[in-house]
């Protein structure tokens, strides 16, 4: 994803875009709104990878019902009756195309449901309609014209109340994109177009056929990751926000792929040394059978003899938080797009620093990280790994989101940084911050 706009989404009321990089960053005072940026992140993808109607309840996001997720400025009147989300995506190559997927969504009951969307590739785009007093509605369009495509039995139409698979529209438009059977009046020229052709309907199929959609939906963790237990016992590996996980993949990848343990642990050892969490991580298993419970050991090496070997929970609540994240980075069928929550809970500053490194390092054209955090730390970090040089980070590879509280809602402002790592066109309350934190500092 390029970009997200918002309207009307909880203290987002005027219609906004923010801009997404490989990396981005969410910051600004806390209840200003990131987490359900992210929310609406995860709901997209989900809508654009999987057709599958929004939950805005499912962990590690709640955002309540309708009208606990429409603007609502109080009194009267005063509340939104809908809501609209949607991305942008850029199709490199050649010659690169620009492909846009709104969302403009109701209710039904206390449900937000999707009633409109809109899908455009380039210069072809189809806009279907729902209402509840209205009947479905499908127009197309593309560089020579747009067409309302006459629905003779409502009864055809795709739903969206009610189900859990959203149609695509491909399924609907197909019969009537065939140039065999294709019946003129099957699509009514709008403000003068010409009559379809088969440039049109070829443009349309390919656009039906759903290759504007994001590829896979975006892995989201919690703020909180789980506790770490002293002995564990063997499960399959499902991932989780909470991370709860993680220790049952490590030891999956340890019994069955010795040599896909040794890259992953070569990859955690140098984040571990790098944060000052561990030098080395161990699985040790207490029976002879991949059945028998094991425990996650790690060691700070204190120069020869190395240190003693130290059970997960033994050795701080740091490095059981931090081993969900990374872990989830660096496997080796790891995701694309990740939504992360303060992964920086618990850390030490060399260690939140240390995460800043690591999302530079993993980020990039197949790779995309969302991250809402309140540290300096890792912040500074990135813009120092951006100045530096040292990797493939360039300053259009990161954007940082300032999330700036209003009277009644919340304006976003998209950062940039420049080849020396400085924040461009932040907005005075974003400097006025950090100033008087630094007066604070210095006694003045």
């Amino acid at each position: 994803m390029d970009s997200i706009t918002l309207k009307n989404f909880r203290c987002f009321r005027e219609k906004q875009t923010a801009r997404l990089a490989p990396l981005t960053l969410l910051v600004g005072e806390n209840s200003t709104g990131k987490t359900s940026f992210l929310a609406m992140v995860r709901v997209l993808s989900d809508i654009a990878s999987r057709f599958r109607n929004p939950d805005f309840k499912e962990d590690p996001y709640d955002l309540g019902s309708f009208d606990e997720i429409a603007h609502n400025r109080g009194g009267r009147g005063r509340k939104a009756e809908q809501f609209e989300a949607g991305f942008t995506v850029k199709r490199e190559g050649r010659r690169p195309v620009l492909g846009k997927f709104d969302f403009t969504f109701g209710k039904n009951g206390s449900t937000p449901i999707p009633v409109r969307r809109y899908v455009a590739h380039g210069n072809n785009w189809i806009d279907e309609s729902w209402a509840e007093d209205a009947p479905y509605s499908l127009r197309v369009g593309t560089a020579r014209g747009s067409w309302q495509v006459h629905v003779s039995d409502q009864r055809m139409a795709p739903s969206l109340v009610d189900r859990d698979v959203i149609i695509p529209p491909y399924y609907f438009l197909m019969a009537r994109l065939d140039s065999n059977h294709q019946d003129e009046m099957d699509f009514l020229p709008l403000e003068d177009s010409p009559p379809l052709n088969g440039e049109d309907r070829e443009g349309l199929l390919e656009l039906s056929h759903g290759h504007i959609h994001v590829a896979e939906r975006a892995f989201a963790t919690a703020p909180v990751r789980s506790k770490p237990r002293r002995t564990y016992d063997p499960s399959r590996p499902t991932p989780d926000p909470e991370g709860d996980y993680v220790p049952m993949y490590l030891a999956d990848v340890y019994s069955r792929d010795k040599q896909a343990w040794q890259a992953l642990k070569e990859v955690l050892e140098r984040y571990g040394d790098a944060s000052g969490l561990f030098d080395e991580i161990s699985i040790k298993r207490l029976g002879n059978t991949e059945s028998e419970p094991f425990q996650v050991q790690v060691r700070k090496s204190g120069g020869r003899p190395k240190g003693p070997w130290r059970n997960l929970i033994d050795v701080g609540y740091g490095v059981s938080q931090a081993l969900p994240v990374i872990t989830e980075l660096l496997r080796k069928d790891a995701g694309r797009v990740f939504l992360l929550q303060q992964p920086e809970v618990h850390l030490h500053p060399m260690a939140q620093a240390a995460l800043g490194t690591l999302f530079c390092e993993v980020v990039g054209p197949n790779r995309q990280l969302i991250v809402e955090t309140h540290s300096d730390h890792l912040l500074d970090r990135v813009r120092m790994e951006v100045r530096d040089g040292k990797g493939d980070i360039s300053p259009e590879d990161v954007s940082i989101l300032f999330f700036e509280r209003g009277d009644l809602d919340v304006h976003i402002h998209s950062l940039r940084i420049d080849e020396e790592g400085n924040i461009l066109d932040a907005p005075e309350s974003y400097r006025r911050f950090f100033m008087e934190e630094t007066a604070k500092a210095l006694g003045l």
